[in-house]
């Protein structure tokens, strides 16, 4: 477990790199009215555990419905594509075969590549398996791929994950060391960023994790710290979010003492920290 004083440090240390990470990026970084969520388009962003057919049902209408093309990124789930892929199966089941693609880039030079990435510029709706989310980052971190991504939200799109695709979903990356999940602030720091200032956690309640984002929070007030248990998930727009699913989630920000927790149903603005009724 890290200290305050390591967190502190390793808060000020992500804050110099992603300035550093933003210069070296593509295309310019972009200004956002927003404080945490994407201005345009929405998130899905999932606990891990077992997927419910309500979060399914509603990442598949927000990428479109029976029109959805969905490309789903298998790289935190292992090191090649050659294994099951439940998200896949279920995806397909729901929307058929030619609506699903499996992505898997191998490296930075593939998520550079604009023929590897094409599916991502025609997709609607783009979803991360789980397992170990430093695999995302190394790959797509700051690539043409990762400017796809954000491309994809302009245009209205949805991006999802679960477990290790909800954590990747933040700036900061959480439990983002190649050592493992028990260290909290690690040798990848920087996910993708598409909730800004923020920090995502996963299998909280099942896991005993809803502190654990305390003491950062504390050490690094402008971020907000998100805690989903499992078969549970927030649908992001801008900076409002919505609870669905089956449990509960843990909201860490500066101000307060420990943590709110918000209920299936419940409505959050995470920039303002106000229950939305």
């Amino acid at each position: 477990m890290k200290t305050l004083k390591h967190l502190l440090f390793a808060a000020l240390l992500l804050m110099v790199s992603a300035q550093a990470a933003q210069a070296q990026r593509p295309t310019a970084a972009r200004g956002n009215s927003t404080v945490h969520g994407p201005e345009k388009g929405s998130l899905i962003v999932i606990g891990g555990g077992t997927v419910t057919s309500e979060i399914w049902d509603r990442f598949i209408d927000l990428a479109g419905g029976q029109n959805a093309r969905i490309v789903v990124i298998t790289n935190a789930s292992g090191e090649t594509d050659d294994y099951h892929s439940a998200a896949i199966e279920q995806l397909r089941s729901r929307l058929g075969q030619d609506r699903v693609t499996a992505m898997h880039l191998n490296d930075i030079k593939e998520a550079n590549d604009p023929a590897k990435i094409a599916p991502l510029t025609r997709a609607t709706g783009l979803y991360f398996t789980g397992g170990r989310q430093w695999r995302i980052s190394e790959v797509y971190l700051n690539t043409l791929a990762h400017q796809a991504m954000w491309d994809l939200l302009d245009r209205g799109g949805v991006i999802a994950g679960s477990s290790a695709g909800a954590s990747i979903q933040g700036s900061l990356l959480w439990r983002g060391d190649t050592a493992g999940p028990d260290i909290l602030i690690g040798d990848h720091t920087q996910g993708l960023g598409f909730l800004k200032y923020c920090a995502v956690d996963q299998h909280i309640l099942m896991r005993n994790r809803q502190h654990d984002l305390r003491d950062f929070i504390l050490a690094a007030p402008r971020f907000i710290g998100i805690g989903i248990d499992e078969s549970t998930a927030i649908e992001v727009h801008g900076d409002r979010i919505k609870v669905i699913g089956e449990s509960y989630v843990a909201i860490h920000y500066s101000g307060q003492k420990d943590f709110r927790f918000l209920h299936p149903g419940q409505q959050f603005n995470i920039a303002t920290h106000e229950i939305i009724q």
